[in-house]
């Protein structure tokens, strides 16, 4: 089996990650195929959807959130995620032992000395059949534990308690407290209790394969993932990239045609595309990635050229404006100022300019 080449792998990406022709797919089977979407940003998940579903609509993914079937909170890298409900019911239990050592680093010695299970069980009765804001619950666990600081002691709680954050946190253009409530009581359903680790590995690469096992434990947050893929070897299919590095696939997976042209699309902050995986050269080259990630917390929004990052984009007083790397040629900057005035009327109110500006070019 030859090599996969770099443009190889960027094709297969783009396409599992619906970045070539947008999909006429409904809202919750594009979220179930990326898995789950990066959503720390609340708005971030409605741009990753709007430049992969054809006529993408706001109240789309709100619908969703408020009918309980797309829910958000933290799982994935111990990161805000929005996932069909369904999966974050064995997803949260799944990445949990990752999850619990999350307030054992600067939480725990802001914390020091508390005995975390002791907090998880008070926190979990605090929340039980009610939705308290953040604050609201490290204000009630300050009561029993006085020692120790309100935003702390929820932090904490967010961390070693399942739980989501129900509308109107995750909808368009909302900021403010964030409501905290149970996973099993806005679901409805308990959580499960078996692992579903090799579902996880195997919907993984459907989303982002061929990838190795550094890439799949990037994604996930979590260790040790050799000794499942190697249980599951026998089911994948094994290719070879142009350094030596051993990726893996589903058997059915076609890896992607390095010749085929890809259009461009504007992606939000945090995208997943640009955090799958450990060696993220089939997106992104290595002298940009700081300029996109200037700050362990950070992911600003960017735009592709030829399946590529090829810059950021932001908006400010009614402009989106969008940053290249480098002088774009005459085609491509005509397809990007296309594509960022699409987004402009997606991103902007109406009763803004919604006008595009490309740096270095004129007024």
């Amino acid at each position: 089996m030859p090599l996969l080449s770099t443009r190889a792998l960027n094709r297969s990406l783009l396409e599992r990650q619906l970045l070539f022709d947008r999909v006429d797919w409904p809202v919750s089977r594009v979220v179930e195929r990326l898995v789950a979407m990066q959503g720390q940003e609340p708005d971030a998940p409605y741009v990753g959807l709007w430049t992969r579903i054809a006529g993408f609509r706001h109240d789309a993914l709100s619908s969703l959130l408020h009918e309980r079937r797309v829910v958000r909170g933290a799982h994935l890298r111990t990161t805000q995620h929005l996932a069909l409900a369904e999966d974050f019911l064995w997803l949260r239990p799944l990445l949990q032992p990752r999850l619990d050592r999350a307030p054992a680093g600067g939480l725990r010695r802001e914390a020091g000395g508390l005995d975390l299970s002791e907090l998880a069980a008070a926190g979990r009765k605090l929340l039980a059949r009610r939705t308290l804001t953040r604050q609201e619950l490290g204000s009630l666990l300050t009561e029993q534990f006085p020692d120790h600081r309100a935003n702390d002691l929820a932090m904490a709680v967010h961390f070693l308690v399942p739980m989501v954050h129900p509308p109107p946190s995750g909808l368009w253009g909302r900021r403010g407290a964030v409501p905290c409530v149970l996973a099993e009581d806005w679901i409805g359903r308990p959580l499960e209790p078996a692992p579903r680790i090799g579902a996880m590995v195997t919907r993984y690469l459907a989303a982002f394969g061929p990838a190795d096992v550094k890439d799949m434990q990037t994604w996930s947050g979590l260790s040790r993932l050799r000794e499942v893929v190697d249980d599951l070897r026998p089911r994948l299919r094994v290719h070879h990239d142009e350094h030596g590095r051993e990726l893996f696939d589903l058997p059915e997976a076609a890896p992607g045609d390095p010749d085929r042209p890809a259009p461009v699309r504007f992606l939000p902050a945090f995208d997943n595309l640009l955090l799958g995986h450990a060696d993220r050269s089939r997106v992104i080259a290595d002298e940009h990635r700081k300029t996109v990630a200037p700050g362990q917390a950070r992911v600003l929004p960017t735009f592709l050229v030829d399946g590529f990052v090829a810059g950021t984009w932001f908006v400010k007083d009614g402009l989106l404006l969008v940053s290249p790397f480098r002088t774009l040629a005459k085609a491509d900057r005509a397809a990007v100022r296309e594509e960022a005035g699409r987004l402009a009327e997606f991103v902007l109110p109406d009763d803004s300019r919604r006008d595009v500006r490309i740096r270095a070019e004129a007024a």
